[in-house]
């Protein structure tokens, strides 16, 4: 199973057919454009989920082949964006998290605080053996003095002690702030990198983790200020 997340910068009818050349089974792409606006890509996906205020500018979650995609009831629409989607079909099901960690009005749970909003308050579906969340956090370590009531440190071990983890730093042996793949250029200068984009899996995942990979930067970069995030699994 392949799962890809890429923050496509928006535009995602002009850039879809690059991605899917990696042939993902599930793929979240923060900025997407609504669905409706996607018809001239011809994706063939099973199922595509879409949230957003702006149909310029949403969440999209695609799955291809068996994988079928459902939201599921629990849904909190105030924490943004952030989604628990039903995952089934395939060899297993699972609960996917798909993330686009926002700045929005909550003025002290921004970006990474919207994310630990959603760990505690789907705190019981994330104590299940398989689940997934994935997406553009927007958040890094080196930021915590920024975010003192939610910071990405205390959000990373919120999920370690629900034994959940990165795939990217598990794979690579990288300390969380220390990330040698940037995932993100900023205005997609070089010289300007950071590691924002994620996706934590539990256990039965990381057992079964077979590769990771964060997509170049020089031939990205003329397609959105994030390189896509590839996680293999062999199930």
């Amino acid at each position: 199973m392949k799962i890809i997340t890429w923050n496509c910068q928006m535009a995602f009818r002009n850039k879809g057919h690059l991605i899917q050349i990696e042939q993902p089974d599930i793929l979240i792409v923060p900025e997407c454009e609504h669905p409706d606006k996607l018809l001239i890509l011809n994706l063939n996906a099973t199922s595509i989920l879409w949230y957003g205020a702006n149909k310029s500018k949403g969440l999209a979650v695609f799955s291809f082949g068996r994988y079928h995609l459902d939201l599921m009831e629990v849904h909190n629409k105030e924490i943004k964006i952030i989604c628990p989607i039903s995952v089934t079909g395939g060899d297993v099901d699972f609960t996917l998290i798909a993330v686009w960690a926002q700045r929005n009005n909550d003025r002290d749970y921004r970006y990474i605080g919207q994310v630990w909003k959603a760990v505690y308050y789907y705190e019981e579906i994330l104590s299940e053996k398989k689940v997934i969340i994935t997406g553009d956090f927007n958040s890094n370590a080196i930021w915590d003095k920024k975010h003192r009531l939610a910071s990405h440190s205390m959000t990373v071990k919120k999920l370690g002690d629900m034994q959940i983890h990165s795939a990217y730093h598990s794979h690579f042996s990288q300390a969380q702030g220390k990330e040698i793949h940037p995932t993100f250029y900023m205005y997609r200068h070089e010289n300007k990198p950071y590691h924002i984009d994620y996706c934590f899996v539990s256990a039965y995942f990381l057992e079964r983790l077979t590769g990771v990979e964060v997509g170049d930067y020089q031939y990205w970069k003329t397609h959105s200020d994030h390189s896509p995030l590839i996680i293999n699994f062999g199930i």
